[in-house]
């Protein structure tokens, strides 16, 4: 603990104290996902949701035609397909996650503003 979260502990009254470790306990990933779908970006973020279950559907199968593939050129045809799905999966859900991490940041930030909000109101 730094010298100002001592400060800041010592300033907040015991409903305060009980509303803080409340907002402490950790979201886990299925809380942290729906608060990213019905966040602000909440469309984008279910149309991202949609995608990325899309492009994982077209990988499965590009892989499964890598693996049944008659010729070199079928194979690497599919194969290259397969590469630019998994790649574009990755990213999309690269975007979800960095949305999630946002998502969780803003949260923190609002405790932190509750937190100096009342701590002025009893300065």
């Amino acid at each position: 603990m730094t010298e100002v979260d001592n400060r800041l502990r010592a300033a907040l009254d015991a409903d305060d104290q009980e509303f803080l470790n409340e907002l402490d306990s950790e979201r886990g990933l299925f809380a942290q996902v729906g608060d990213t779908l019905s966040g602000p970006l909440g469309g984008w973020a279910k149309l991202v949701f949609v995608v990325a279950f899309l492009m994982a559907v077209v990988m499965f199968y590009t892989i499964y035609r890598v693996t049944i593939a008659e010729t070199d050129r079928e194979f690497f045809v599919w194969a290259l397909g397969a590469l630019a799905a998994l790649i574009s999966t990755g990213m999309i859900k690269q975007w979800f996650f960095e949305r999630m991490n946002l998502m969780t940041v803003l949260r923190e930030l609002k405790r932190i503003e509750l937190r100096i909000a009342r701590i002025e109101e009893r300065g």
